[in-house]
C-alpha cells in the first residue's frame, strides 16, 4: 500500500482532525474542540514555528500525521527540527507510514539546519520505540516538566 507523505493544507482540518483526536487519546489528553482549533491554527499560521505533515492512503484519506517545530541548537550554532507528535493510525501501523513521516522530517531538518531531529517518547510505548531505535539514537538525556 503506498502512501503520499505532505505536508497538511487549509483543506485538510477534518482528516487531520481524528488522527490528532486519536494521538490525543492515545496519551490520555482530553482533546475538546477549543484545543484543537489552536493547535490547527498554530499549524496553519506561517508565523508559528509548528507545522505539521500527513500521511495520506490512496483513496486521499489521512491516516498519520506529525508535527514538529524548527529549534536552535545552541551547541552546534545550527537549527534542527524537534518532532512533537506522531501518530500512526492503527490499520495502517507496520506498514511503513510511521518511518516515512520521520524520513519526510528529517528530509525536511537537512533544509533548515544541521540540528536533525530531535523527539522523545513514552518510557512503555515500547511499539514506538522498536521503529526509532531502527532510524535514530537513542539518548542519555533524562526529560523534565515543570508544571504551569
Amino acid at each position: 500500500m503506498a502512501h503520499e507523505i505532505r505536508m497538511a493544507g487549509d483543506e485538510d482540518f477534518f482528516g487531520w482532525l481524528p488522527l490528532f483526536e486519536a494521538y490525543c487519546e492515545f496519551y490520555e489528553t482530553e482533546l475538546d474542540d477549543a484545543k484543537a482549533l489552536i493547535v490547527w491554527n498554530w499549524i496553519r499560521d506561517e508565523h508559528d514555528p509548528l507545522e505539521a505533515v500527513l500521511a495520506v492512503d490512496e483513496e486521499g484519506t489521512p491516516v498519520g500525521l506529525a508535527q514538529f517545530r524548527i529549534v536552535p541548537d545552541t551547541l552546534q550554532a545550527t537549527r534542527g527540527i524537534h518532532l512533537d507528535d506522531l501518530y500512526v493510525e492503527t490499520g495502517a501501523r507496520g506498514t511503513g507510514v510511521g518511518r516515512a513521516l520521520i524520513e519526510f522530517v528529517h528530509a525536511r531538518s537537512r533544509e533548515v539546519g544541521t540540528g536533525g531531529v530531535t523527539w522523545i517518547t513514552a518510557a512503555d510505548n515500547a511499539e514506538a520505540q522498536r521503529l526509532y531505535d531502527e532510524l535514530a539514537r537513542r539518548t542519555t538525556w533524562v526529560t523534565y516538566e515543570m508544571d504551569a
